[in-house]
């Protein structure tokens, strides 16, 4: 049996794919590359094998912001956040029995992709965004009742997208587009 060699180019995940992906949209919406340069790194993103390809796709851009990640928890009552607070770049939200409202209307929001992650067990939770955000709930799961979420036609430009993961067990989800 042959050994493998030791210096093989270690491939790449789709989570370093998805990363790559998401570092280059932001680049972009934050005005630090043109949309040509974005087009040529979604390319060589999209097509690189190893960890090798991948890294002359994310060698222009801006250093990487400090990830911020919050986690707001409660065992049972209600989870609460409205006004002016700072929205962290992911927020995770995390009870049992309770519910959760969130209104991001009048939130300071500081990057274009927001990702909220629920894992509520009975609760129901309620999620207001801005006017002119995109959401996306595509990857959020529910076990008893389907979300409720009508996207605004024409959102408007430089909203942030609002990416809802998660699990919720027997609540439901209702999102909705705030009216200011």
């Amino acid at each position: 049996m042959t050994p493998l060699p030791k210096d093989l180019p270690s491939s790449i995940s789709e989570q370093d794919r998805d990363t790559a992906v998401q570092r280059l949209k932001e680049a972009y919406a934050e005005g630090h590359i043109s949309h040509e340069e974005m087009d040529e790194g979604l390319h060589r993103v999209l097509t690189a094998k190893t960890r090798g390809e991948l890294a002359p796709a994310l060698a222009s851009l801006p250093p990487e912001k400090p990830s911020t990640t919050s986690t707001i928890a409660a065992a049972s009552g209600r989870i609460k956040r409205r006004g002016a607070w700072r929205v962290p770049r992911t927020l995770k939200v995390e009870s049992a029995f309770g519910s959760a409202h969130l209104d991001l209307s009048r939130a300071v929001i500081e990057y274009p992709v927001i990702d909220i992650e629920l894992q509520l067990g009975t609760g129901k939770a309620r999620i207001t965004v801005p006017r002119n955000a995109t959401v996306d709930l595509e990857k959020l799961r529910t076990e008893w009742k389907v979300s409720l979420y009508k996207p605004r036609r024409n959102p408007g430009p430089g909203g942030p997208t609002i990416r809802i993961s998660g699990t919720m067990g027997y609540g439901r989800l209702k999102v909705r587009h705030a009216r200011r």
